[in-house]
């Protein structure tokens, strides 16, 4: 078992399910949306909920919880926690048990954080409602809390707001939240998601040493396979609201049953050059970025600090490359692709694009559009106009330029739809009758309206399942063998890195402190920090498991 937590059988698990359904109610009807669930969870046990978006993980998790949509309709033949029975208990009894006996980690940190509350008062908060404390006593107790899930300094830190702490900080403080009256049953829900390799495996570890120290059953919500590959001791896959196998997490890895499991775990990105069709070895290069920098003023107006965002980075893109940009967030990846594109302003150095400066100097104004160069941005929700039909998003780059016939431009969008696998007729919806991989390959269309030579995609995938990642990156690389474009790919998950780029840079705080072919990076890495990276990929296999949460 590579030391992790070994259960046995006991008599109660801490949650029991079964045949767990729900629907939602809309004009009179009900919509099916969980189908039948059962599940356990044991003390000490991590059970991971896996399934792509839409299989029903956060509507079964919410349902447990009692924080279900007031449309919702739930109803199940058994649902216990410990010895209660949840389906008896009315609001104020759910209340009562949610945070002492059992809590919930919700995925946004960011969002679940209060902005004009301190951390020290947020996680006090929940000691005072349950435990009837004085604000001193709570304040020692979000103290204690804060040092237990791993936060330097926490005296000195329980006064801060969130925005002053990195994304891995305010997942850890959502922890120390959760687990504030050390509660039986913690429900994780895609607590890594969008973090770094390197936050993700401090998170990891941290859940793994918690529900040791609390005895404490988790139920862990996901659709990161590596994540679930390491610290899970059981599996409950789910698809269209039903569960369509569960059991052991190295009988299900080792011996899935079910084609569906069978699709989904080899959907998981494999570090290994598998999908890169092009060969990348064209002289002509398109674009030279030689010692860009860029700088921000922070803080308060009497105690402002400059933070070195980019701190004189140069590369060199060619003519139907990849070159994957990978770095821990705050490494200055996305700041240098926005300066690439014009949206950022550079202090110094120069962005050459096909021999031309286009660089832009003057904060406050942007430079004249660049059609060559175009951006697919990370989030296909917050990207697209919700009030635009798919046509004139994907428009949108020929009719602000005032290019075009009205409809020429129609027929061009038709192509583009049929060019990322979608039909042409689509383009009369808005952007929210499409699910998260449809929508971002509308966003690619409408980065290729202009024909451009240069893509730069900005995490395209890091919010979608392992199956659509693996589709959007197979459409990448199709459009490159087919159009010949370059590719800046900036991303956290070296594993789709790996399938994808033919060389990578690596950043860290502003700098690039390694850059070469893919094979050199991930094979033989020279700089301690991507050697760092590289040992934070998630095992592929159930033999690598614990290789990460017991590290440190």
């Amino acid at each position: 078992m590579n030391g992790l937590v070994h259960i046995d059988d006991a008599p109660q698990p801490v949650l029991r399910v079964r045949g767990l359904r729900i629907g939602f109610r809309s004009e009179g009807t009900v919509t099916p949306a969980v189908d039948g669930v059962d599940l356990d969870v044991k003390p000490g046990e991590l059970v991971a909920l896996l399934g792509e978006s839409g299989s029903g993980k956060t509507v079964t998790a919410r349902a447990i919880m009692g924080i279900q949509d007031s449309a919702a309709v739930v109803t199940a033949d058994e649902l216990r926690l410990g010895d209660v029975d949840l389906r008896a208990l009315d609001e104020e009894g759910m209340r009562r048990l949610r945070g002492v006996r059992m809590s919930m980690v919700l995925q946004d940190a960011l969002s679940a954080l209060n902005p004009v509350l301190t951390i020290g008062d947020q996680i006090g908060e929940v000691v005072r409602v349950h435990r009837k404390t004085t604000r001193r006593q709570a304040r020692a107790k979000a103290i204690e809390l804060l040092d237990l899930v791993g936060i330097s300094s926490p005296a000195s830190r329980v006064d801060d707001y969130p925005h002053q702490f990195s994304g891995g900080m305010r997942q850890r403080i959502l922890i120390a939240m959760a687990i504030a009256l050390e509660p039986e049953l913690l429900i994780a829900d895609e607590p890594t998601t969008a973090l770094d390799v390197t936050v993700q495996a401090q998170i990891l570890r941290l859940l793994h040493r918690l529900r040791r120290q609390l005895n404490m059953g988790v139920l862990l919500i996901t659709h990161d396979i590596g994540v679930v590959t390491e610290v899970a001791d059981r599996v409950v896959v789910m698809r269209h609201g039903e569960v369509v196998e569960a059991g052991d997490a190295d009988d299900v890895f080792t011996s899935p049953r079910e084609l569906y499991t069978r699709q989904l775990l080899d959907s998981a990105p494999h570090p290994a050059p598998a999908r890169v069709l092009n060969s990348g070895t064209g002289s002509e290069t398109v674009l030279e970025v030689e010692g860009v920098r860029r700088t921000f003023r922070t803080g308060p107006v009497l105690a402002r600090r400059t933070v070195n965002a980019v701190d004189g980075v140069d590369l060199v893109l060619r003519r139907g490359e990849t070159l994957g940009i990978v770095g821990e967030s705050g490494s200055g990846k996305s700041t240098l692709a926005r300066m690439i594109v014009g949206l950022e302003s550079v202090d110094e150095g120069s962005v050459t694009y096909r021999g031309a400066d286009i660089t832009r100097r003057s904060r406050g104004r942007r430079r004249p559009s660049q059609p060559g160069i175009q951006m697919v941005f990370q989030d296909p929700y917050a990207s697209l106009d919700p009030r635009m039909r798919v046509k004139d998003i994907v428009a949108e780059p020929l009719a602000a330029s005032r290019t075009g016939k009205a409809g020429d431009r129609r027929d061009r969008v038709a192509e583009l739809l049929e060019l990322v696998g979608m039909k042409s007729d689509m383009m009369y919806r808005f952007p929210h009758q499409f699910s998260g991989g449809q929508r971002q390959r509308i966003g690619i269309a409408r980065s290729l309206m202009r024909d451009p030579d240069i893509l730069v995609c900005d995490e395209p995938v890091s919010a979608l399942d392992v199956t659509i990642q693996a589709q959007v990156v197979d459409l990448l690389v199709e459009l490159q063998e087919r159009l010949g474009v370059s590719i800046l790919f900036i991303s956290h998950d070296l594993s789709v890195v790996r399938n994808l780029a033919h060389r990578v840079l690596v950043m860290y705080r502003g700098e690039c402190v390694e850059t070469g072919d893919v094979d050199q990076i991930f094979d033989r890495p020279q700089h301690e920090y991507t050697r760092t990276l590289l040992d934070s990929i998630p095992p592929l296999t159930r033999a690598d498991r614990g290789r990460l949460v017991l590290a440190g």
